[in-house]
């Protein structure tokens, strides 16, 4: 049954990248059960290059080992490449999509973190970090121009801390026991309940804007 506030969206086309597990998985789970129409995507930018989103989820994204006194510079521009310059890419995609069929009503949502809003004393995360700040500002500076283009299309950012999924053993592929670690010193985020944040703000009414949603454990001390 759908959620109240989500009746606007039934049969519509939301877009979500990063779909292959974790979160974004977790979105098109839920949005499926809101009764929209997903179309899943995992690294391949162009799948956007389709006609008739009006929701785009920008889930994917990426970090590597690399810090910035010793990283490498092949490391810095996947991050970029993934959680910046893709993220810029599907959103104005989405965009001219929602522009040329006369959809006033869409929503952009940016699955950042809690990593865009403070920097952790853990070298192997700054630059990952400073992506990640990147998001938070393009989230803003795409609220403005989406009041500028005179639309009501809104943009907002999810920010959640330590969720478990398998990006920890990706950050510390070399260490997995270390990786493990994260999930295991308290009770971490689920990709639900990320999920769940993204139907909450879709269920808003039109007139209200969420600019961003920072959410972590209970037990997460930064």
């Amino acid at each position: 049954m759908a959620r109240p506030g989500m009746e606007r969206w039934r049969d519509r086309l939301a877009l979500v990248t990063g779909a292959s597990g974790g979160i974004g998985a977790a979105v098109a789970r839920a949005l499926v059960q809101q009764g929209l129409k997903v179309v899943g995507c995992a690294r391949t930018v162009g799948n956007i290059e389709h006609s008739g989103v009006d929701i785009c989820i920008n889930n994917a994204g990426l970090a590597r080992p690399d810090t910035l006194l010793s990283g490498s510079t092949s490391g810095w521009k996947d991050m970029f490449n993934v959680n910046v310059l893709a993220l810029s890419i599907c959103t104005r995609e989405a965009y001219q999509s929602m522009k040329e069929r006369n959809v006033d009503d869409g929503h952009i949502i940016n699955i950042n973190s809690m990593s865009g809003h403070r920097v952790l004393p853990l070298s192997v995360t700054h630059f990952y970090s400073a992506t990640k700040y990147a998001v938070t500002a393009l989230t803003e500076g795409l609220r403005q121009e989406l009041r500028e283009a005179q639309t009501h299309i809104r943009a907002t950012c999810i920010s959640p801390g330590v969720v478990e999924t398998q990006f920890a053993f990706k950050l510390h592929d070399k260490d997995p026991e270390k990786a493990a670690a994260t999930y295991e010193q308290m009770k971490c985020l689920k990709p639900e309940d990320v999920a769940e944040a993204v139907i909450y703000v879709l269920s808003t009414p039109a007139h209200i804007q969420i600019g961003d949603i920072q959410m972590r454990p209970t037990e997460q001390v930064t």
